[in-house]
């Protein structure tokens, strides 16, 4: 069956299951629908408030979300009749900002809280589509009244300014999870994308997680070294989640998750939400990247910038980049299926903040074709239920249990990250 025609299952009104069986099209769309009517659908991140921030600097009449935000001069992914009509129940608004600039700087907490002001002025706006989420019970009960959940996940340690005070005034403004690090390192925590610098996480970094524990903040592994999701995986105390990344094995990408994690995540009862970014979710486009990448960089350096930008247009003309398609997430998540079982999957998939994403999955309204390719390749309602929304539910919730016991037994820290990091050297070397 050709893509096409897998694509466009209404059209020919049938879909072939990997058992061999004829399924109508509407039956998908009936089985799905009942699925999301119980289970509020979850997305780990979306990016439209950084689109906010570099597009309309913060201001909310100037990009109205009530729209659709498909007609203007640069479309987003993400506006409330989409996220309507792919029937999502919840998501993540990610309060990112960029570590250059930020990075090690006073001003990052203040910029972290712009971005929270941000998307609690955004949901307060759209009051009778959206409301603020702090907790699993409160998803629940948000998505049973008929409106979209909204958390807040902070997207990179550089946001508290090596400082524990600092994520504790974080969480109360509403933080719920916090990626340890962005594209780059820190000072306590090493990235995937930087060189790295302590083989994981420091001593202050560990204090980071275990502090995120006794609060009820989830740890985010995505964008970390594999030694910073080894090193984080040791020392919590609850389930971890990757909010917006995929499986290595099948993508060898250095954002996405090898299989020796993902079966500790699933051990330790965490959650991988896939990413849909085309580079991390088909390794034809992440080899086509590198080359595109590696000629682009030749080009910049031999000629000037207008010859150069002439002869990557040329190349770039016969050298088409290869289709990515919703299959390619399935994919992975079949993978992270049989590596760390269904209950360890989730949906991030980075609306707003990559480039085009793949065929099928363009906009927050494509959810539910994603999760009609999984039945039919066999997945069960149970499964798409966990898949969709209950198994970070069932994170939360743990994360929150943990925190309520953890919070009886300890008081907030108050190390200092090169107090804490000049013992563990010493300790390191004796």
């Amino acid at each position: 069956m050709n893509i096409v025609m897998r694509l466009c299952p209404r059209v020919l009104m049938i879909a072939v299951l990997a058992s061999g069986n004829l399924v109508l099209a509407d039956d998908l769309d009936t089985r799905v629908a009942t699925v999301l009517k119980a289970t509020p659908l979850i997305d780990g991140h979306n990016d439209l408030p950084w689109q906010y921030h570099r597009r309309v600097n913060n201001h909310l009449s100037q990009l109205d979300l009530a729209s659709d935000l498909t007609q203007i001069e640069r479309p987003t992914d993400t506006d409330l009749p989409r996220l309507r009509r792919g029937r999502v129940g919840g998501l993540f608004w990610s309060v990112y900002i960029p570590i250059e600039g930020y990075g090690g700087k006073p001003s990052a907490v203040q910029a972290v809280m712009d971005q929270i002001d941000l998307v609690k002025r955004l949901i307060n706006h759209h009051e009778d589509d959206l409301e603020l989420a702090l907790d699993a019970s409160s998803i629940r009960r948000i998505h049973k009244a008929g409106k979209i959940a909204s958390l807040i996940g902070m997207e990179g340690g550089h946001s508290i300014n090596n400082s524990l005070a600092s994520l504790r005034q974080l969480y109360e403004l509403g933080a719920r999870y916090m990626t340890l690090t962005h594209s780059k390192g820190l000072l306590w925590a090493d990235s995937a994308t930087d060189t790295p610098r302590h083989g994981g996480l420091t001593g202050f970094g560990e204090l980071v997680v275990l502090e995120m524990n006794r609060l009820g903040m989830m740890v985010d592994l995505s964008h970390v070294s594999v030694e910073t999701m080894r090193d984080a995986l040791r020392v919590s105390r609850a389930p971890v989640i990757f909010s917006h990344s995929s499986a290595y094995a099948v993508t060898q990408h250095a954002r996405n998750v090898p299989d020796d994690i993902l079966a500790l995540v699933g051990k330790k009862r965490g959650v991988v939400m896939v990413n849909y970014l085309t580079s991390y979710v088909s390794e034809p486009m992440r080899l086509y990247r590198v080359a595109l990448e590696r000629h682009q960089a030749m080009l910049n350096r031999d000629h000037e910038p207008d010859a150069a930008g002439e002869l990557m247009a040329q190349w770039s003309a016969l050298h088409p980049a290869p289709e990515v398609t919703l299959f390619d997430v399935a994919d992975h998540i079949d993978h992270i299926k049989a590596v760390a079982g269904i209950e360890a999957i989730g949906l991030g998939a980075d609306f707003d903040g990559m480039p085009p994403g793949p065929v099928g999955l363009e906009d927050v309204s494509t959810y539910p074709a994603l999760l009609k390719e999984l039945l039919i390749r066999g997945y069960s309602d149970q499964d798409i239920a966990n898949i969709a929304g209950e198994n970070l539910l069932r994170v939360m919730t743990d994360v929150e249990a943990v925190a309520a016991r953890l919070r009886t037994l300890e008081t907030p820290r108050d190390d200092l990250l090169h107090e804490i990091d000049r013992m563990h050297s010493a300790q390191k070397t004796q």
